[in-house]
């Protein structure tokens, strides 16, 4: 597969604003973020800070009030969209991986990391051999014509994992992945996503409440009533 060149995701002085006048409220007051190819880092904070809203902002599913946002070389937003196609742009250069793995569950593991590839065009056949490479960079290409309900709550994140990495987006979003999962598949996720991080030069944004996987990062970003503070982390060893 090939490797992501770039400068990963940049963001800067993002705003949002919800209502108008009096009652209007900033969610995100000029957030600024940096994370480069290959990267993860951490955003952590309070409910209510601003986490999910600036996460909605950078999976192109509500609309920013203000400020850039910059994918590898490509402006996406400057005080507005600079992409006609968002649909596209979210299959194309931003994968998601989530709490929960909402798998199709009539589809096998295969067809469930395939099916975004299939939908941007690819042939069926190469979408499925692309999927399979994934799944066997993930070590459970042993399920791949499993059915979801057959895999365990920690195979069933690694395949969320794949299908977000499948179309070989320059970045990723994660929402709380290891939130479900205990300790040990907790750090076994943490670690698949550094390593695909490493292999495919993929910017990886993690969101957490998850003590057990906050030393791990290198950079965490604090976001706080609506705005970024950048901090070193432990960037405790992830080996075995």
């Amino acid at each position: 597969m090939s490797i992501h060149a770039g400068r990963g995701i940049r963001i800067e002085g993002l705003v949002k604003r919800y209502g108008h006048g009096d009652t209007a409220v900033d969610a995100l007051k000029g957030v600024n973020m940096h994370v480069a190819p290959g990267e993860v880092v951490g955003l952590i904070g309070p409910s209510g800070s601003g986490k999910s809203t600036l996460l909605k902002c950078l999976g192109a599913v509500i609309d920013p009030t203000a400020g850039r946002m910059t994918l590898g070389d490509e402006s996406i937003f400057d005080n507005g969209w600079k992409v006609r196609d968002l649909r596209a742009l979210r299959r194309d250069k931003i994968g998601f991986v989530f709490q929960a793995p909402y798998l199709i569950p009539f589809l096998n593991v295969t067809d469930n990391v395939a099916l975004l590839p299939m939908l941007a065009g690819i042939p069926n056949a190469a979408a499925r051999a692309q999927a399979l490479a994934l799944l066997t960079a993930l070590d459970i290409q042993h399920r791949a014509e499993a059915m979801p309900s057959q895999l365990s709550g920690g195979e069933q994140q690694r395949v969320a994992i794949a299908r977000g990495l499948v179309n070989r987006p320059p970045v990723i979003l994660a929402d709380e992945p290891t939130a479900p999962l205990d300790s040990a598949r907790a750090m076994a996720v943490v670690r698949i996503l550094n390593d695909m991080a490493s292999q495919f030069q993929t910017a990886i944004i993690v969101v957490t409440h998850d003590e057990k996987i906050i030393p791990t990062f290198k950079r965490i970003y604090h976001i706080r009533d609506g705005v970024t503070h950048e901090e070193a982390g432990e960037g405790r060893s992830l080996s075995a």
